[in-house]
């Protein structure tokens, strides 16, 4: 049985309101009753929980999400997912405020992160850029003290705390053996659609997508891969010139956003020339575009549960408590046509 605030009054002698000034650090007690206190802690082995300290303090956490600024439904969606945690923050001790960065700039987001700082809040969570301003913006919030975590896109290297996102390399290999499996042997091109290099998960997708299909498919011939930005109208653009250049495309991976132009793009060919086509994120596009056949297969993560993890984790660095992994664990969902929910 654990030891509890009773059980060292009772050891060191003393009253539970002196126990708890010295467990808060409060002033009031004397040097002598204070080491007694201690060293009741110490023989009982009593571990505080800091978690339930805070809530009998009425502890209110400050968190800054930073946030891409982006027109694609995804980002949207992450936003609104924040928007909502902004809405519960009176019942999880929270306060919550939401900055705009430009997508993938790290320049900016450095300074946005630095600029962040100056509040010195409890934690902040943000989509990552890699680029080293923006781990040595990370560096300067942990010297602060500051709980950092990242989302969705990680930065590892840097010295951020944890990762609230999907395992992209899985990811990657998920949408090749997919691609692979719906074209059964047929030979043509293959055409990726990135937001940006810049970003990891971006990248992790491509690589675990490259290595499968150059594994196990290696009749189908692989383009470069096309970076629009996570921007819809981009991507229409690029998408459509792919098409005009290369009419043999029989599978396309889009690994980012901007999914709403590459459809628009691929309505406009006629229905025979339609490439097998593997997408991530159920967003209001995608799931037109599964349910009337456009889109094969669709990889989707859960941003309400990455932003709930993302406080979660953010919380429990705030108090010096570990992070229960499988709890934080984010899962890659496949939907089909069949199986939309």
């Amino acid at each position: 049985m654990k030891p509890t605030v009773h059980d060292i009054a009772r050891s060191a002698g003393v009253s539970l309101a002196t126990v708890d000034r010295v467990l808060n650090g409060r002033p009031g007690v004397r040097r002598i009753t204070q080491e007694k206190v201690e060293e009741a802690i110490a023989v009982l082995g009593y571990v505080r929980d800091v978690a339930a300290a805070n809530l009998a303090k009425g502890r209110t956490y400050a968190f800054t999400f930073v946030l891409p600024e982006n027109d694609n439904s995804f980002m949207i969606g992450l936003r609104e997912e924040v928007e909502q945690a902004v809405g519960r923050s009176g019942a999880e001790r929270t306060r919550i405020r939401v900055v705009d960065v430009p997508p993938f700039d790290g320049q900016a987001l450095s300074t946005m992160l630095d600029g962040v700082l100056a509040d010195r809040p409890d934690g902040v969570a943000f989509v990552a850029v890699e680029s080293t301003e923006v781990q040595a913006a990370v560096a300067r919030l942990r010297e602060a003290g500051i709980a950092v975590v990242t989302l969705v896109s990680d930065l590892p290297g840097s010295q951020r705390h944890h990762f609230a996102g999907v395992d992209n390399h899985a990811a990657g290999r998920t949408a090749a053996n997919l691609l692979g499996r719906f074209l059964s042997g047929r030979d043509g091109r293959v055409a990726m659609v990135a937001g940006s290099m810049l970003v990891r998960d971006h990248r992790e997708r491509l690589e675990g997508f490259l290595s499968v299909l150059s594994e196990d498919f290696p009749r189908l011939a692989i383009l470069p891969v096309i970076e629009a930005r996570d921007d819809p109208a981009i991507a229409e653009d690029l998408v459509t010139g792919l098409f005009r250049r290369y009419p043999d495309v029989s599978g396309l991976y889009s690994l980012g956003a901007g999914n709403r132009g590459i459809l628009k793009a691929v309505r406009s060919l006629p229905e025979a020339r339609r490439p097998v086509i593997i997408a991530h994120e159920l967003t209001r596009s995608t799931r037109a575009a599964l349910a009337d056949g456009v889109v094969d297969a669709v990889l989707n993560q859960d941003a309400g549960h990455e932003v709930r993890s993302a406080i979660r984790v953010l919380k429990a660095k705030a108090d010096g408590l570990p992070v229960i992994a499988a709890q934080e664990r984010i899962r890659i969902d496949i939907f089909l046509k069949d199986n939309l929910p």
